[in-house]
Order: structure tokens, then sequence, then C-alpha cells
């Protein structure tokens, strides 16, 4: 039985939503193909038809929460950037965060190509900050290392267990740093 070219689109699209998050949760080598097309509700040979590989869908899915991201935070002043991302809702809510934050470490020992799309994603959450501190010398640098700091604050407390005053504590020392050095550099 043939699909039209909309249901074929319809569950692509459907396939690259589904592993955007669980890949963001579980990590690449923590999602077999089976069992995301059984989340999709399809099955497993139905895969190649949509994506030649899996590092195929991995790069797709990569770049729509690299884009998701981008548009939770769009129009958002870089302070109120810096209290939703380094926030125990961030960190706790694994599959709909960052890609960045998520697998950052896992995209580092992927193929170029793939790697590439990780980058890109990267350069555009620099851009949107960038854009909100606008007006500033140093704009992009500190729009870099904001960022660095935010992925790394998530990430450092996410390996803590989720109640450990550890886990908060390094959520709260890293916004705090990041608005104190936000508010040095606009005086």
């Amino acid at each position: 039985m043939r699909i039209t070219k909309e249901k074929r689109q319809e569950n692509h699209d459907r396939i690259v939503a589904i592993a955007a998050e669980m890949f963001r949760e579980r990590g690449f080598d923590g999602v077999s193909v089976a069992d995301l097309m059984e989340t999709a509700g399809m099955t497993h040979g139905g895969f190649y038809n949509h994506f030649a590989s899996k590092e195929a869908l991995i790069a797709e899915a990569s770049a729509k929460g690299f884009i998701e991201t981008s548009e939770r935070y769009a129009g958002y002043g870089v302070g109120d950037v810096i209290d939703a991302y380094i926030s125990r809702q961030h960190r706790d809510a694994r599959g709909q965060g960052c890609p960045a934050a998520a697998l950052s470490g896992e995209a580092a020992r992927l193929p170029e190509d793939t790697r590439a799309v990780f980058g890109e994603g990267i350069a555009g959450l620099f851009v949107a900050l960038e854009d909100s501190l606008a007006g500033r010398a140093d704009a992009r640098a500190q729009a870099i290392s904001l960022l660095a700091q935010a992925v790394g604050a998530v990430i450092l407390s996410r390996a803590c267990p989720d109640a450990s005053p550890l886990a908060d504590e390094i959520l709260d020392t890293c916004r705090a740093n990041c608005h104190a050095a936000v508010e040095s550099q606009a005086q």
C-alpha cells in the first residue's frame, strides 16, 4: 500500500521529532532504531524509507533540537535566557532541553559531517545571545562565555543526583555569575 507524499512527510517529521526528544533524554547510543520506530508506531524496516542511516537521523534530529532551543528563547532578553537556561526546569526536562547540554559530549565522537550540524546549532545559539547583547564591544566573546558556562552548569548539575544540594548549588552559582558578568559589562 502506497502512502501520499504528505503522509510520508508527516511520518518523517514524526520520526525526527521523537528522535530529537529521545536522543536528548537517553543519548545517541541509548536509542535503538527499533525502539525509536516502535515509539513512533512504525516498523523497524520503515526507518530506511526515511533515512540512509542512524547518523543521518542524528544529524536531522540534532538540527531540530537546536531550532527548538533557539525558538524557545527568541525574544528573551539575555537575563531571561540565563534564568531559563540555567534552571532546575531545564535540567530536569532532558528530552525537551538544549542539545548542547544534553549531547555535546557524545557529539564530539561523531563523524565530521554530523559534528558540523552541532557546530551550526551552537553557532546559532551564539548569534542569538550576541543579538541580545547588541551594542557591547565584546558581545561575541561574552555570548560564547555565557553559553559555555550555561551548558557546563546544566551538564554538571545533571551529573549529580537530582535532589542533591550540589546539583542546585551549581545552577544557582553559575546563574548568579552569568548575571554578574552581564551587569559588569553593561556599566
